[in-house]
């Protein structure tokens, strides 16, 4: 997803988005580990979704946007 999605949402929005996308990269990563994953590339997109929902997240604390 793009930042600018995330920064459209509100703090419990964020909050769930982040929630839900730690759950699935848990996963991915026990899948990973497991070596039944099909494409390894999701795991580094999660994070990577993670990460922009947290910056979006800290930047509405903060009084940004």
């Amino acid at each position: 997803m793009d930042y600018k999605v995330f920064s459209d949402k509100s703090e419990k929005e964020l909050l769930d988005l982040i929630e839900e996308y730690k759950a699935k990269l848990f996963t991915l990563r026990f899948k990973n580990q497991t070596g039944t994953v099909e494409k390894t590339h999701h795991i580094r997109a999660i994070k990577k979704d993670i990460a922009r929902a947290l910056t979006a997240l800290n930047a509405l604390r903060k009084g940004e946007k």
